[in-house]
């Protein structure tokens, strides 16, 4: 992990071929896009996943 990245737990509620749709709280009314381009880490929609992050767009997203 560089010191730019964040790792954060999220629940993926939808994917499309360019972004994810995913809630760190679990609930979809809180849940942000994220672009795929962005983000290291497996993707399994209705799953808790691990993903790295860039520290500005987590910051942008509100996740940290």
């Amino acid at each position: 992990m560089k010191s730019s990245e964040v790792e954060i737990e999220m629940l993926v509620i939808r994917e499309t071929d360019a972004a994810i749709l995913a809630s760190d709280t679990g609930e979809k009314d809180d849940a942000v896009w994220l672009p795929k381009s962005q983000i290291d880490g497996n993707v399994e929609v209705g799953a808790n996943c691990f993903f790295l992050v860039p520290q500005w767009l987590a910051i942008e997203k509100g996740l940290v």
